[in-house]
C-alpha cells in the first residue's frame, strides 16, 4: 500500500488556499484549506503536521496515471503553462473537491427539508391542541 500526499498552495483572490491531495491504491481524495494571508513555509508545515487529522477529504475518485517527468526544463515549463491556460475540466483534485461540495450541499438540503417537515408537524399538533381546547369550551 503506497500513499502519496501533495500540497499545492495558490492565491485565489482574496485568500491563499492550500489543496491537499492524497493518492492511495489508484484513488485520489482532496481537501481544501483556506490560509487567509500568504502563509510562511513553517505555517504550512505546522498545519500539515497538526491539522492533518481534522482535514475533511472528498470522496475518492479514480486517479489518472502520472507520467514520467520530462528531462527538459523548457518542455516542463511549456507543459505547466499549457495546463494553467487550460480551463473548464479542472484537475482531479478540483473534481474531488467539487464532489465534496456537492455532497455537503445535498446534506444541507436534506437537513433543511427534515427540519421544515418537523416544524410543520409541530405546528399541526399545536393547531390540533388549540381546536381541542376550544371545543371543550375553555
Amino acid at each position: 500500500m503506497r500513499l502519496q500526499v501533495r500540497l499545492t498552495v495558490y492565491f485565489e483572490d482574496p485568500f491563499w488556499v492550500g489543496v491537499f491531495e492524497r493518492r492511495q491504491e489508484g484513488r485520489l481524495t482532496a481537501a481544501r484549506v483556506v490560509f487567509g494571508a500568504e502563509p510562511k513555509d513553517y505555517t504550512v508545515y505546522e498545519h500539515f503536521l497538526r491539522g492533518w487529522r481534522s482535514l475533511r477529504f472528498s470522496p475518492p475518485v479514480a486517479a489518472g496515471e502520472e507520467g514520467a517527468r520530462a528531462g527538459n526544463p523548457k518542455r516542463a515549463q511549456r507543459e505547466a503553462a499549457r495546463q494553467l491556460a487550460r480551463s473548464g475540466s479542472g484537475t482531479k483534485a478540483q473534481q474531488a473537491l467539487a464532489l465534496l461540495h456537492e455532497e455537503s450541499v445535498r446534506q444541507r438540503k436534506e437537513n433543511g427539508k427534515r427540519r421544515r417537515e418537523e416544524d410543520r408537524q409541530r405546528q399541526y399538533e399545536l393547531r390540533k391542541e388549540r381546536k381541542k381546547e376550544k371545543h371543550r369550551g375553555h
